[in-house]
């Protein structure tokens, strides 16, 4: 069976409405796909050209209905040029070492976790996971995905959560050492990602989602060009261009 005839065959379902993360006062409604239907990473690449993300082995994606403030956003990686900031970081971390891992617990990632957890999102529902809902969190049965190490010598910095996709990689979550912040290790996961999908041969590096009104979504726009999908076609901005802020 092709990935179109699957996608075809697909149920989607629409959660209840609960507290956005992102968007304070908001509720926010998510479309998941059938969590009993058959998945794969065919099926799911196409989704994601349709602005669906993972989060486990769950297939989602936002569907408010009186909110269109999350937008699916992806970077072409061929046409991605670093500014001035980006080059610094690639110099200034030229000392890292990048160590594509199988997605498997491990438990150096694990308490570099749970370190990033208790200092950047502290109280959160995974402030104090245990190994079992880490891993359900990043990783699924059926997904192709990459637990990346950065490594500055021996120390392990930070870890990047990539799906690879048949047409690009998808960032899954980030986490690194806080006190190592200042070598800005999200900003050269991005750039390291960006580059890999070129190794690979691959078009795009997808970030999520796009949500001008969120503060924690503007180190989103430095990556130019981004295409975003607005009104069901992938749409392109070069630096400069102004974001869609709307919601």
């Amino acid at each position: 069976m092709t990935a179109k005839a699957s996608l075809n065959q697909l149920a989607f379902y629409a959660s209840r409405p609960h507290p956005c993360s992102y968007l304070s006062g908001r509720d926010t409604v998510n479309l998941f796909t059938d969590p009993d239907a058959p998945m794969d990473m065919a099926i799911y690449s196409r989704l994601a050209d349709f602005g669906f993300r993972r989060s486990g082995s769950h297939i989602y994606r936002p569907r408010c209905p009186q909110c269109q403030a999350c937008l699916p956003m992806r970077i072409p990686v061929d046409a991605f040029q670093a500014d001035r900031a980006q080059r610094r970081t690639l110099k200034a971390n030229e000392d890292v070492q990048a160590i594509p891992r199988p997605a498997a617990f491990d438990e150096e990632h694990f308490a570099l976790y749970r370190r990033y957890m208790a200092s950047r999102h502290p109280g959160g529902s995974m402030d104090n996971p245990d190994p079992a809902r880490y891993l359900e969190f990043l990783s699924s049965s059926w997904s192709e995905t990459l637990f990346v190490e950065f490594r500055l010598r021996e120390r392990l910095m930070a870890v990047s959560v990539l799906d690879v996709l048949t047409q690009g990689l998808s960032a899954v979550y980030t986490f690194f050492e806080p006190e190592l912040g200042a070598r800005s290790p999200g900003r050269h996961s991005v750039l390291w990602a960006m580059g890999e999908a070129q190794r690979r041969g691959l078009g795009y590096l997808y970030l999520g989602y796009w949500i001008g009104a969120s503060p924690k979504m503007r180190y989103k726009q430095e990556y130019r060009p981004l295409e975003l999908l607005l009104e069901g076609r992938w749409q392109r901005f070069a630096r400069g261009e102004a974001l869609p802020e709307h919601g």
